[in-house]
């Protein structure tokens, strides 16, 4: 596993990936409907950044760590250690995240998570001496409105008691709308589907612009066909349909870099027209 952090520059605004691991996987588990012809029609650019050779998924979780005018922002923050999840996790982790944030975990200001499942939030507490506290100490940890209100009637994988009632407990929560500003170059897109209050997030800045996924789409895959739900995952796969033909709309052939929450390196690229349908080009970072 290679987990050195990638890194970007939109405009004045700099994003780096924290990686926590990579698991190949049968596409199937994630998208049910996906077929050996899905893969074999975009294996061009698939493969082998984003599909094995063999035809497996290159499933990665990672977060990202924004750093806009002064404000420091973790963009989800993957497994954790606790409790045990089906993903393996890596405890060196939380010293790469730290690494790659000015002033380590304490320098963190903002913490966001698209949405509240448990590869997105394992890490907004951790257990020291027996107690579990934040694990950005100085953060405020940003959740849509809407997640929350879910979370409270279906926590149905298990989040909430340690990863986001610990967090309320102390007052470090700020329930947003799925439109919120974080500052004047980052803000949250609503992109229902996945769950009801799922959010992407846009960065624009001096003439840049950038889009994080979440879990909007899982693979590149799904920019060619977006009926290819996570329907094993979706609280509404045929609303997360719609969301990911929009964000085509959004993203085809305008330079808007896309950077994918489940994408192996390269991570990044754009989404374009090809001969064979919607492509998506990576982007290689120096």
């Amino acid at each position: 596993m290679n987990t050195a952090p990638l890194a970007w520059q939109v405009g004045g605004v700099d994003v780096v990936r924290v990686e926590e691991t990579i698991t190949d996987l049968d596409p199937r588990a994630i998208m049910p409907d996906c077929t050996d012809a899905h893969v074999a029609q975009c294996s061009s650019w698939l493969q082998p950044a984003f599909f094995t050779d063999d035809g497996l998924v290159r499933l990665s979780i990672h977060s990202f760590v924004v750093v806009s005018q002064g404000v420091t922002i973790v963009v989800d923050t993957c497994v954790g250690t606790d409790p045990e999840r089906a993903l393996p996790a890596d405890p060196a982790f939380l010293d790469r995240l730290a690494a790659a944030c000015p002033g380590g975990l304490g320098g963190v200001d903002v913490v966001l998570c698209t949405h509240l499942h448990f590869d997105h939030v394992g890490w907004n507490t951790r257990v020291v001496d027996d107690e579990r506290v934040p694990t950005f100490p100085n953060a405020r940890y940003l959740f849509a409105q809407a997640e929350l209100d879910h979370l409270a009637l279906d926590d149905h994988m298990d989040v909430s008691e340690a990863a986001v009632q610990p967090l309320l407990d102390r007052g470090l929560v700020d329930p947003v709308p799925t439109d919120h500003q974080i500052t004047s170059e980052v803000s949250l897109v609503s992109t229902p589907g996945h769950t009801p209050g799922h959010v992407a997030v846009r960065i624009a800045s001096q003439g840049a612009e950038a889009l994080i996924t979440g879990d909007a789409t899982h693979s590149p895959l799904q920019f060619s066909f977006p009926e290819l739900a996570a329907s094993r995952f979706d609280w509404d796969s045929e609303m997360s349909t719609q969301t990911r033909h929009d964000l085509v709309k959004r993203c085809v052939d305008r330079d808007i870099l896309v950077l994918g929450t489940h994408f192996a390196p390269p991570t990044s690229g754009y989404v374009r027209n090809s001969d064979t349908g919607v492509a998506f080009v990576s982007h290689h970072t120096s």
